[in-house]
């Protein structure tokens, strides 16, 4: 298996070898930007997100962060869930990246807006969600990126601003094959 296609530093301030498994995009919260983000693997198969591109121009910060536990964080956090409370654990403390993250993990399907509220959430089943990062764990998906620097806290200059849904891509329709292979040996 392929190890370290991105690092970062982590909120102990270590180098956490990193296998990309999926880049993805998504509209911000407030829906006036897109974001790119990463979700990676360690060697352990623990399962880590970051936000890496923005078209709005807001800053944020591309550290790894465990889903372990932003998970645990919004489990114990009061109802409506919001981002906020992810802030403590994010090394570079920029606002927005929790927020950011927010955007990614109900992109996701791991959170869902709450009818009427704009940034309050509520925790969703991780089912689905599961099942694909463990067919892509098991495929070696290994994504070449760019390495991101971990003092990096700024927006790129990406174009254009009106927030959009992403087309399929070949790495989704890889996802999917390694998805339906895993489910037909079980």
């Amino acid at each position: 298996m392929k190890e370290a296609a991105a690092s970062n530093a982590s909120p102990s301030n270590t180098i956490i070898p990193m296998r990309v498994l999926k880049i993805a995009s998504c509209p911000t919260n407030s829906t006036k930007a897109n974001l790119i983000y990463h979700i990676g693997c360690n060697e352990k198969h623990d399962l880590y997100f970051r936000i890496t591109a923005n078209t709005g121009g807001g800053l944020f910060s591309p550290e790894w962060v465990s889903l372990n536990v932003m998970l645990s964080i919004l489990e114990a956090s009061p109802q409506p869930i919001i981002s906020y409370p992810l802030l403590p654990k994010l090394i570079g403390k920029s606002v927005n990246t929790p927020a950011f993250l927010m955007a990614a993990l109900k992109n996701e399907g791991l959170v869902r807006s709450l009818e009427g509220k704009i940034r309050g959430y509520e925790i969703s089943d991780s089912h689905a969600f599961m099942l694909e990062m463990k067919a892509l764990i098991a495929s070696d998906v290994n994504l070449k990126v760019t390495d991101i620097p971990s003092n990096y806290k700024t927006s790129s200059g990406l174009k254009p601003k009106k927030a959009t849904k992403p087309d399929s891509s070949i790495q989704a329709k890889k996802a999917e094959k390694a998805l339906k292979t895993l489910l037909a040996n079980q």
